[in-house]
């Protein structure tokens, strides 16, 4: 599901398949007006005459301080307010791998987290287990520890006990380790959604521009782990159930805006999605199993089951809004 352009600048430069799709829409720059659609916007001719003019002005300028100055001058902003350069400097990338544009050399090649990330460090537990009833658990304890000094035991958790390991979310998102007792018993993970998924677009009846413009309003949950230590009844569906009521006030704190609705996909092969389904999510059908990119209609992955949570009765409505 995740997928991050990348790669060296300069010698080293190679074009992912998605830069040569753009490469070949970019092509087309001199014969039709708009030609490439990143994230939500249209590049077209007079775009790339604006960003060649800003970089001729930007001299000694480096490519993080040239990608702000075009999220200024396009006001393109996260709903916080917060610039969108990171999305805007991987549009410039595409723009210069195309040879559309020329940015300044690069200063310097940053670390790659994905391998500094890819094993957490270990962290000592205490793995006695916790077999109770919900009630006599007692109170928990819930933590957003994005950028905080327990995210590393968030991720260490995932990557020992969940069959997917640990996630680097995408776009907006959210950590929570959940106590109790002072102990880490479960984690999720909430980040920007699918951009497009034919069952959840077609539950929610929205048009192409109304998806566009507000699929800032639906958080998506690519990890939930309980773990393994920890066999306490119906526990999976009270966390879910307290997540779906805490999770719009946290969003809203964080990024400025809130959620009106939840998504998932569960593994058919591995799980029922009882939890889900007793904490009142809807089952909308299953995956082709083909992925995005597939390159014929062979299925060539587990089929998973998706399921959405209404958070407001006029959920649609809301989705619906045109800008």
């Amino acid at each position: 599901m995740q997928r991050r352009s990348g790669g060296r600048c300069g010698k080293h430069e190679k074009a992912t398949t998605a830069g040569l799709r753009s490469r070949w829409r970019l092509s087309t720059l001199r014969h039709v007006q708009t030609t490439l659609r990143y994230r939500g916007r249209d590049i077209n001719a007079d775009d790339i005459v604006f960003l060649k003019q800003l970089i001729a002005e930007s001299k000694g300028c480096s490519r993080r301080e040239i990608s702000k100055r075009v999220c200024v001058a396009w006001g393109w902003v996260q709903q916080n307010g917060t610039l969108r350069d990171m999305v805007c400097r991987s549009l410039l990338l595409v723009l210069h791998r195309a040879g559309e544009i020329e940015l300044p050399p690069q200063r310097f090649i940053p670390r790659n987290n994905v391998v500094i990330k890819r094993r957490p460090a270990a962290h000592d537990l205490d793995r006695t287990p916790i077999e109770t009833s919900l009630a006599e658990l007692g109170q928990l304890e819930w933590r957003q520890v994005r950028r905080t000094a327990d995210e590393g035991l968030f991720h260490a958790l995932l990557a020992e006990h969940h069959y997917l390991g640990s996630v680097r979310p995408v776009g907006e998102h959210l950590k929570f380790l959940v106590l109790a007792g002072g102990r880490p018993i479960a984690c999720f993970a909430w980040s920007s959604p699918p951009h497009k998924l034919d069952l959840r677009d077609h539950f929610i009846g929205w048009s192409k521009t109304a998806r566009d413009h507000n699929r800032h309003l639906i958080a998506y949950n690519p990890r939930f782990l309980i773990v393994p230590w920890v066999k306490v009844k119906h526990l999976a569906s009270h966390l879910l159930g307290h997540m779906a009521r805490s999770l719009p006030t946290e969003w809203a704190r964080v990024y400025g805006h809130t959620l009106c609705y939840l998504e998932t996909f569960v593994d058919t092969e591995r799980f029922a999605g009882t939890c889900y389904k007793a904490a009142n999510w809807i089952s909308l059908g299953k995956t082709t199993g083909r992925g995005n990119n597939a390159p014929t209609h062979a299925q060539n992955r587990s089929l998973k089951e998706v399921l959405g949570l209404p958070l407001t009765k006029d959920f649609r409505a809301q989705l619906g809004k045109l800008p």
